[in-house]
């Protein structure tokens, strides 16, 4: 198992820049319910980007389909893996969930004053699309995957990252937006903030399904925004409710991870 991972170099992403990739490194690995855990770690650009990889039980030779999971501002890769890449788990779908610039062991987001700079937190937002480019691609290379059967799983900031990586990748098979929407209305940083990341732009150029899950009291995420973003997306898509907050509930995640499943064509069981 980890020859296969370690031993083989990954492609360059998507523009605009090719960067510095460095073949990814298995920390630890650990046998699970239903499949394998692997903690990874890579350089983009001379910095460190750990990841949690799930791969569930297969016959030899095969492939299964993959998400890649994007986490929310202030969380980290590992509670997108134990929470909707357990649940993909049992459905024998296959997840990478990367820690994002100054997330997890990276740093804290919240304690950087660079992020009141609007050009650093530009920076940091291509530099996050950048490593969520490279960890989709690395899905798509490894040698338990199905390259035609990946998907991008996003929640709350990671909606909005997720959206704008399958707006540039056709290769993307699926994409669930969680607690996401487009940005909020009449703040002197809108304007600025949309010549960066536009989520409406971004749906508009989707070439994938599109699932959207959100709930009814989302105090973070308004409900206008969902709203907003849904009606901007391309065909086919579907927006889901839930009577909750910003979290979304267990249930929630299972019937996401069920319409997730039937994209990809996974055969597991939940």
């Amino acid at each position: 198992m980890g020859n296969l991972v370690t031993n083989r170099n990954l492609p360059p992403p998507y523009p605009p820049r090719m960067p510095s990739v460095s073949p990814p490194v298995i920390q630890a690995e650990q046998r699970v319910p239903g499949g394998t855990r692997l903690r990874l770690e890579w350089r983009v650009e001379g910095d460190s980007v750990p990841a949690l990889l799930l791969l569930p039980n297969r016959e030899p030779g095969v492939k299964v389909p993959a998400a890649l999971l994007l986490h929310g501002l202030t969380s980290r890769g590992e509670v997108m893996t134990d929470s909707v890449g357990q649940v993909l788990l049992r459905r024998g779908v296959a997840s990478l969930a990367p820690d994002l610039p100054l997330h997890g062991s990276r740093g804290n987001p919240l304690e950087l004053n660079g992020l009141r700079n609007p050009l650093e937190a530009a920076r940091l937002w291509r530099l996050a699309l950048r490593e969520a480019g490279v960890a989709a691609e690395f899905l798509r290379t490894h040698p338990a995957v199905d390259p035609g059967r990946v998907a991008v799983v996003g929640y709350s900031l990671g909606s909005f990252l997720g959206a704008a990586l399958a707006a540039r990748e056709r290769e993307v098979r699926a994409l669930v937006l969680a607690a996401g929407g487009d940005l909020p209305l009449g703040t002197p940083l809108t304007t600025l903030a949309r010549t960066v990341v536009d989520p409406l732009r971004a749906v508009r150029g989707l070439g994938c399904p599109l699932l959207m899950v959100h709930g009814r009291r989302d105090p973070v995420i308004r409900p206008d925004q969902a709203e907003r973003l849904f009606a901007a997306a391309r065909e086919p898509k579907e927006l889901r409710w839930w009577n909750a907050g910003h979290s979304l509930p267990a249930a929630a995640i299972e019937d996401a991870a069920d319409w997730l499943t039937r994209q990809l064509g996974a055969s597991g069981q939940a």
